[in-house]
């Protein structure tokens, strides 16, 4: 695969409090494409980052219906990925690519 093709499948890390406690278990979490697979993110974190992935875990967040001022609206879907790097992998979400 291309480079492009591998930022169409990594959107953006997550930085959360529960996201952040994940890098003691040398786990990272993105936003994924919808329709990515467990390899292809496999593959994409590997050659964007250059680290070893040993584990993939998904889930997929199903946009909530919310009302403002009266008004029904949705929020956005989306598919989240938490990446299990091998031991002496790190990746640094804080800075840039």
């Amino acid at each position: 695969m291309t480079a492009i093709k591998h930022y169409d499948i990594i959107k953006s890390p997550v930085i959360t409090e529960k996201a952040t406690l994940g890098n003691e278990n040398n786990q990272v979490t993105f936003k994924v494409a919808i329709d990515a697979s467990k390899p292809a993110i496999k593959a994409a974190v590997e050659a964007l980052f250059d680290v070893k992935v040993t584990k993939v875990n998904t889930l997929r967040q199903e946009g909530k219906v919310k009302r403002f001022r009266g008004r029904i609206g949705k929020r956005a879907e989306y598919k989240k990925a938490m990446i299990t790097l091998a031991e002496g992998s790190s990746i640094d979400v804080t800075t840039g690519i």
